[in-house]
């Protein structure tokens, strides 16, 4: 019988060993890496969960990046509208505060408080995140707002900004008598006694149908205290083209009026606003007579006389005050429109020309971000940056600046900003003041209009809702990944003792295999 090598036989051990060698090796993988495989075939059932579950992970840190940016976005703005907030109150409470002192640049303390905050108005409307322009919609890269001084000043002599459209529009709304295109007469109306006082408005020169003068002052109402006058009420505009010519007036009849006696004249202002003249009747003689009075006669008609030259005085000093202020903000209006509106004929104004919308090649067009044109009028200015959080779940948190809240602030700072007066004018103050108090009210709180505050409302909701998201994703994210965990980590204590009980029966494997080769059939024997 053959008798067998000790090679032989021990190969069957030297498979163990070499299995025992593979078990530590792949335990101390495990321990090595955390994992209980590096590849998904080795996670057995658990696989096809584990690469859901680390789909689902890697969204969460997507989502995640996503929130990081846009909330670095929506803090950069809010700086902004906090900043244009501060600003609304700096320049309303110079408007209120300031008094009317010019210095001899022809502005008020204020109105340079204004100049200062106009350009750090646009700058806060470019404002930046990254390489990103936060108020143009969906125009990012470049900036929304033109510079300020070309906003104010022009672009070249071609090009107008705000200040020449100001001078444009007061010279519209005063007309060629400086008087703001309405006129006082006596008798005029048919029939008429000479003791009837009548304001007019200016008339179109047009050709048929007439059409309404688009500048000056309007007539409005009349009324007064005197024992036995008659006003007559400004006529309706016909429709559909409103008469070019409305007038109103008082007939002081037969009585004289007593001392302290009323007519108060209503007019309506370029920019909506109305303006009264109370003339009040007076036995004291003067040269000139104190403003807004008119000297009592020997009769109705010479009374009525001296109340028709006063009340032109008076009309005048109107249109270059408190009128000149109201046509400034009424320009601004225009010049921040879209299109912007001028003069036509811009300073050569003739009193047949109206409005016409004005270009890129002769205004200064001072927002050029992405407009609410009619492709996207149901687009507001939130939806045009939108970010998706969750799989469900979008914030919206675009801007731009030319949204009402923030249009209507930027165009009253430019306003009081660009207004000049000179301080030999003896109409400044009055024109001061009333620009004073228009700005204050513009920038003012108007309930059912826009406000800064309400952006800032939108960003709020925007981070509260990413907040809620991030919080929510976070905790799924730790659930999850416990779970993942479950599934492809292991138990270092498990797997240690493996390893421990593996290195014993190998070191044995080899002492037992070791014993082996030395034997021999003499030392058998």
């Amino acid at each position: 019988m053959a008798i067998d090598g000790v090679s032989g036989r021990t190969s069957y051990i030297g498979s163990g060993i070499l299995n025992l060698r593979s078990q530590l090796d792949t335990l101390t993988e495990q321990l090595a890496s955390g994992k209980i495989s590096t590849t998904y075939a080795g996670q057995g059932s658990g696989r096809s969960m584990a690469l859901g579950i680390r789909a689902q992970l890697n969204a969460y840190s997507s989502y995640a990046d996503t929130a990081t940016n846009v909330n670095t976005r929506i803090n950069v703005a809010n700086l902004s509208l906090q900043r244009l907030v501060a600003i609304n109150s700096d320049v309303k409470g110079a408007a209120v505060s300031a008094g009317s002192t010019i210095d001899n640049t022809g502005q008020t303390a204020g109105q340079k408080t204004a100049n200062l905050d106009f350009f750090d108005s646009v700058d806060m409307l470019n404002a930046q995140s990254g390489d990103r322009y936060l108020f143009g919609g969906r125009i990012t890269d470049a900036p929304p707002v033109a510079a300020a001084d070309q906003i104010l000043n022009g672009n070249g002599a071609a090009i107008a900004g705000l200040k020449q459209v100001i001078g444009e529009r007061k010279q519209a709304d005063l007309g060629v008598n400086a008087n703001g295109r309405v006129g006082t007469a006596i008798g005029v109306l048919p029939a008429a006694p000479p003791t009837t006082v009548q304001v007019t408005e200016e008339e179109l020169t047009a050709p048929p149908p007439a059409v309404a003068q688009p500048y000056g002052m309007k007539v409005s109402a009349v009324s007064t205290n005197i024992v036995g006058a008659t006003v007559t009420q400004p006529a309706v505009p016909v429709s559909p083209a409103p008469a070019a010519q409305k007038s109103m007036s008082v007939d002081l009849g037969a009585t004289l009026p007593k001392e302290g006696d009323t007519v108060k004249f209503t007019f309506t202002m370029p920019d909506g606003t109305s303006e009264d003249i109370v003339m009040t009747a007076t036995t004291t003689a003067k040269t000139p007579m104190d403003a807004n009075t008119f000297l009592i006669g020997a009769d109705t008609t010479a009374t009525a006389a001296n109340l028709n030259t006063e009340l032109g005085k008076s009309m005048t000093q109107l249109a270059n005050g408190a009128m000149a202020a109201a046509s400034a903000v009424q320009a601004g209006t225009d010049f921040f429109d879209d299109p912007p509106q001028r003069v036509a004929g811009g300073p050569n104004f003739a009193a047949s020309t109206t409005q016409v919308d004005g270009t890129a090649a002769d205004t200064v067009i001072w927002y050029v971000g992405e407009r609410d044109t009619s492709a996207s009028q149901t687009d507001t200015a939130r939806g045009t940056a939108v970010a998706r959080i969750d799989d469900a779940i979008t914030v919206r948190y675009g801007a731009r600046a030319n949204e009402q809240a923030l249009r209507t602030q930027l165009q009253n700072v430019a306003v009081f900003a660009a207004v000049t007066t000179n301080v030999t004018d003896v109409n400044a103050n009055g024109k001061i003041a009333a620009l004073n108090q228009r700005i204050a009210q513009n920038l003012a709180v108007i309930p059912g209009t826009q406000t800064i505050q309400d952006i800032q409302a939108d960003f709020a909701g925007a981070q509260a809702s990413i907040k809620a998201t991030t919080d929510r994703q976070t905790q799924s994210k730790v659930i999850s990944q416990t779970l993942l965990d479950s599934i492809e980590g292991i138990n270092n204590d498990e797997v240690a003792t493996k390893i421990l009980a593996l290195q014993t029966a190998l070191q044995a494997s080899y002492q037992t295999t070791s014993d082996l080769y030395k034997m021999s059939l003499v030392k058998f024997l």
